[in-house]
């Protein structure tokens, strides 16, 4: 699945630019890179969320894009019925919820559930519909080990079956060793690095990288 080339600029300060790329449906690609490296803003730009330069579109065809932001919010009304509110299927709904271990909260009031649980039931809403392209935002960064574990399961599995493209932006080591079939690494707005994740993160080729994955191995 081909990606054209985007750029993004605020009050003349060009914060990203993204060569064009190739992705592959049925793998996982992870980005990463420090705060501020553009990661957010490329995966806003592939969600349609935000414009590129130009009016560029992200993708050459067509693509159904799936997105998850960094904050999830929910709707006033059960967990249940949040994650049943685009497509109605309660069946499958539930057996989401049960994978997520939050099918006993079905009935509980969306906006009392923790950050973590919020953050399963929105992923829980987004897999109900199928995408040809699902841009995740750091979806575990408020779960515990538990419910990363969860959400990682059924993350690789939803992306192997549905032959879909995974975008995947987290700023964890272990995760992308665990999830990652290929990463960019992202520096100052630029993307410095590129390829199957066990050789960029085993032998990366450029000095900012480096630096940074051994900062998060320490």
């Amino acid at each position: 699945m081909k990606v054209n080339a985007v750029t993004k600029t605020y009050e003349g300060k060009t914060v990203l630019r993204m060569p064009a790329l190739e992705f592959e449906p049925g793998r996982i690609c992870a980005v990463m890179g420090a705060n501020g490296s553009g990661k957010t803003t490329y995966a806003r730009i592939l969600a349609g969320v935000v414009r590129a330069d130009g009016k560029i579109k992200p993708f050459e065809g067509n693509e159904s894009v799936g997105y998850m932001p960094q904050k999830s919010y929910p709707f006033r009304m059960t967990t249940l019925s949040n994650v049943n509110l685009i497509v109605k299927d309660k069946a499958r709904a539930l057996d989401l919820m049960r994978t997520l271990s939050i099918d006993h909260l079905a009935k509980q009031r969306a906006g009392s559930l923790s950050g973590g649980e919020t953050a399963r039931m929105a992923l829980a809403r987004l897999f109900m519909g199928e995408f040809d392209v699902l841009v995740l935002d750091e979806p575990t960064a408020s779960m515990d080990i538990e419910s990363t574990a969860l959400t990682e399961e059924l993350i690789k599995k939803a992306c192997r079956e549905r032959q879909c493209v995974m975008i995947l932006v987290t700023h964890s080591l272990k995760q992308v060793q665990r999830v990652a079939d290929d990463l960019l690494f992202l520096y100052k707005g630029e993307l410095i690095e590129h390829g199957e994740a066990k050789k960029v993160l085993s032998s990366p080729t450029r000095q900012e990288t480096k630096q940074f994955l051994e900062f998060l191995g320490d």
